[in-house]
Order: structure tokens, then sequence, then C-alpha cells
């Protein structure tokens, strides 16, 4: 017989804990502790937003300013708002729009009129990376934040240029450092070439008299003395029908056409007249070649004489260096001609004492001396730019650029320091800044004795920067000045009508006018320093 089984005990379900909700509380709270301790730490010690309030480092990073664009070509442009000029305290962004001066075009030279109703932008903003300095050596070129020397309360932010024990000297418009010039990494000279002239952006109404630099637009190349025309299928484009065996020559100049004097859109405009020649120069432009014969180039003239670059369309890349009638080969090497019928860039640059040349992929370089008296630098003539080519060919986004260009000459009775009549060395522990925008910028070049210092330190040397006074290196612009929400223009102007005498109002016109839709686009990384040198051949240099 079967053994029978025992009854099952009914199942236990367990009693639902009761939530202790102090507890959760609690752990809410240490948490949020927590992570605001972090967030501390985070920002004291390892990364912190900044915001630019000044112009005196663009056009790399802008400080408070108009966005604007002009109105005859399109091209954009940023144009400072200086507070005190509104008779408005430092660093005040005003809540509508106000009038702004005359300005003048960075491409086409459109003397842009004098108008109303401009929003400010406010200054770019920056993530600074804290902790980098206390495990490595700051570079020269890079960008950094430091204690202001003539007041450590504030924070401000420079270029980095001269390094400890160094002897730092500016020589028209470059750094020389122990009486060698100091050359940019490829990544920081990309962000500092300003523009002459781009021929993508044409005037729509140029026969306006004196709009452009004083006079009627016309296009700055010397057309009626050249085989090169304009496309008939693309204005902005210049074509030649010629023979391989014939050079024809475009020279940009002309009265309307903007000169090679360091002037900044930025800036205001009544500071261009007294402003220096820069003559480190850049051409760019794309080449489609009808035919494998003939020959594409450009020269760029510096003291003289003239350094052109070509390529044989059969396949070779020549630097030559031309004073009178004598011409001096530099460099050579064999390259790859570009397919016909298809447009390959071309980019010829003279720029911190070397010439680089870049045509289908291939580098060219030629070292002109480092030395301050490599070159003669007392002869006559100014900077000049021509492009030149030989068979069939079509050119299109022609454009021009110059380097920045530091300012050594005195200015109201002040004589700047780290000149070559006023060489400048360092001691250990101190570093050299300069702004990017050189004729805008109070730097290492006009500081005066500091009154104070921080607690616990002597003040320092005039014209340095303590290395305890280094903040950190301005890495990345994580929040450019962005675009408002399209509002109606007439609630706009309501709401400023009633801002100064109803609160709300105030309120919601400021809300209105917050431009948090991000500029993408502006996004971007700071370039920093690396070690001096050459530009090796395979250095990239787009």
């Amino acid at each position: 017989m079967a053994a029978s089984n025992p009854p099952k005990a009914p199942d236990k379900k367990p009693a639902p804990k009761r939530k202790d909700r102090a507890g959760e509380i609690a752990n809410t709270f240490e948490w949020l502790i927590t992570a605001f301790i972090l967030a501390f730490v985070f920002r004291a010690f390892v990364m912190e937003a900044f915001r630019i309030p000044t112009g005196s480092m663009a056009d790399t990073l802008m400080g408070a300013h108009f966005q604007l664009r002009c109105p005859e070509c399109g091209y954009g442009y940023q144009y400072g708002f200086i507070p005190s000029i509104y008779r408005m305290r430092e660093d005040t962004i005003p809540l509508g729009p106000v009038d702004i001066q005359q300005t003048r075009c960075p491409s086409c030279g459109y003397l842009v009129p004098a108008s109303n109703g401009n929003p400010v932008s406010n200054g770019d903003r920056i993530l600074v990376l804290k902790c980098l300095y206390q495990f490595a050596e700051p570079k020269r070129w890079d960008v950094v934040v430091f204690k202001n020397p003539t007041n450590p309360a504030e924070n401000y932010i420079k270029r980095l240029i001269g390094l400890p024990n160094e002897r730092i000297e500016i020589i028209d418009g470059d750094i020389y450092i122990d009486g060698l010039i100091a050359r940019k990494p490829p990544g920081v000279q990309r962000e500092l070439w300003m523009p002459v002239y781009d021929n993508d952006y044409r005037p729509i109404n140029p026969n306006q008299r004196g709009a452009f630099n004083g006079y009627r637009w016309q296009p700055p190349f010397d057309l009626d003395a050249s085989a090169w025309t304009v496309s008939e299928a693309n204005p902005t484009a210049f074509v030649l029908d010629g023979r391989a065996d014939r050079i024809e020559t475009l020279t940009y100049g002309g009265r309307s056409a903007n000169d090679f004097k360091v002037t900044y859109a930025y800036n205001d405009i009544r500071m261009y007249p007294r402003m220096p020649e820069c003559s480190d120069l850049m051409v760019r432009f794309y080449v489609d070649p009808q035919s494998d014969e003939g020959r594409v180039g450009a020269t760029l003239s510096k003291y003289g004489v003239d350094y052109r670059a070509w390529v044989d369309l059969s396949g070779e890349m020549v630097l030559s260096r031309r004073d009178g009638n004598e011409e001096t080969i530099l460099a050579r090497k064999p390259a790859e001609g570009p397919a016909p019928g298809t447009f390959t860039l071309v980019k010829f640059a003279n720029v911190d004492r070397q010439l680089l040349f870049e045509f289908n992929g291939h580098l060219l370089t030629a070292d002109l001396g480092r030395s301050p008296d490599a070159l003669d630098r007392s002869r006559t003539g100014s900077p000049g730019v021509q492009i030149f080519g030989a068979g069939k060919l079509a050119l299109s986004h022609v454009a021009i650029f110059r380097d920045i260009h530091y300012l050594s000459q005195s200015e109201g009775g002040r004589i700047p320091r780290a000149t070559d009549e006023v060489p400048f060395t360092l001691d250990a522990d101190e570093f050299f800044v300069l702004g990017d925008n050189s004729p805008n910028s109070e730097d290492g070049r006009w500081w005066g004795p500091p009154t104070m210092a921080s607690r616990g330190m002597e003040p320092p040397r005039a014209g340095v920067v303590p290395r305890y006074y280094m903040v950190g290196k301005a890495l990345f612009v994580y929040w450019p000045s962005g675009f408002e929400f399209p509002w109606p223009a007439p609630v706009k102007e309501l709401l400023l009508r009633n801002a100064e005498r109803n609160l709300g109002a105030r309120v919601l016109h400021t809300l209105a006018s917050l431009r948090w839709i991000p500029n993408v686009g502006r996004m971007r990384f700071i370039y920093g320093g690396v070690a001096d040198g050459g530009t090796r051949a395979d250095d990239e240099v787009n």
C-alpha cells in the first residue's frame, strides 16, 4: 500500500515592509550633498566655466559684441560692444537693442553706416582646465587664464608667448625668443589667419560713390591688364584660356580694395589709419585645369622680394625667390597633378619666416631663416599678392588672408616692452602674455608695476605673470553667443516699452531676449602650443 503524502502547509507571503520615509529623505539629501561636494571639487581643481567679457582676444574669443552681416556682400563678422561708450557700467549687457557706429566689412571694404536697433550678444563661454599646469609645464601659444597682475581679484585671459628665463622681442609683428623667431604650430596658425578679401562675397550695389573704402567698388584684380576673365557661368570664378607656355597674372589691389594693414572688423574703424602693414600673407583658391599642360601658382611679396610657388600640371611643385631679375629655386618636389575637370585646393603662405605651399594633398616648405637679420627689413616695398597661370584653367573660392601681427610701436607716450629696441627677459617662474587683438589689448607690453598681490605673496614684477597666478588652460568654447527665439517683433517692442516701469514686463523681455538656441557651428576647441620649430613636410596646413 502506497504511503500517502502529508498535506502541504499553506504558502505564507512575507508581510510588506513599511517604507522608511525619513530614511529615504535622508538618503536623498546625502546624495545631493555628495553631488554638491563633487561639483565643488571639480570646479575648484579640475575644470571651470568662464565668460569672456572683453574683445582683447578677438577674433579667437569674443567678448560682448554685435553679430553683423555686410548688407552689400553678405560677409558675417563681429563688432565689439564697449559699455563705457553707452555710459553703462563695465561688463553690462543691455536689455534691448542699441545704436552702433560705422563699421567696415573685412572682405569687400563696405563702410556700413551707423544704425540703431542692434542686439548685443554676450561673450563666449569657455571651459578652462585648471589642474593641467599642476602636472605639466605651460606651452607657448596656449590660451591661458591667470590672475590679473595689477588686480589679483580679476581673472584675465591671453595667449602665452614667453616662458621662464627667455628673452622676448616683438619684431615686425612676429615673436622672437632668444634671438630666433617663434613659429606657430599649424592648429594655432589656422585659428589666427584674418580675412583680407574673399571673392565669394561680392557687393550687390558696387556703384555707390565712396561706399567701399571711400570709392566705388571694383573687382580687386587687374582684369583689364590680364588675359584672365570672369567666368560667364559663375561671377565669383576666374578663367584662363591661354597657351601652356605663356604666364598670365592677376594682381590684387585697387583703390576700393582692403589693404594689408593690421585692422580688425571687431575694432573701431577710427583706429585703422595708424595701423602698420602686415606682410605675412596667405592666398587660397581651387583650380580646375582643362588639360595636363600648363602651370598655376601665386606670388607673395615681402620686403621688396617676390616669393613664388607654382605647380607644373605635368607633376612638379616649386618654390622660388625672385629679387629683381634674379630668381633662385628654394625647393622642389614631384607631385601628382589633379585630373582635368576637378577642382583642387591650392594654398601658399609666407608666415613666420617660412614658405608653405600646399597642392593636391602635398606640402612643400622652405625656411627663410629664423634670426631677425635673415631678411633685409630695411628694403622698401609694400606687401603684395598675385595669382598666375598658363594654359587653360578655372579658379574658384579665391581668398587672401593675413597673419596676426603683434604691435610694438609706442602709443600715447607709452613705450612697450619686449621690442627689438627694448627686449624683455623673464626670470624663473615668470611668463609673458599677449592678446590676439593686439591693437586693443592691455597685456604684458603695457602693464605698470602692480600695487597689490595675492595674500602672502610679494607683488610680481611689471609685465609678467608669475607662476602662482596661473589658473589654467582654455580648452573649449562650449557656448558661443547663440540665437534668440524668433518672437514676433510687436511682442518684443511692447515688452521693451513697458520694461522700465513694469517689473513683469522687464522679466518677460529679459527671458524673450535670451539667446538660448545654441550656435553649434561656433562651438570649438581652443588650440594651444607645441614645441617650436620648422614645419615638417607632413604637417597639416589646412
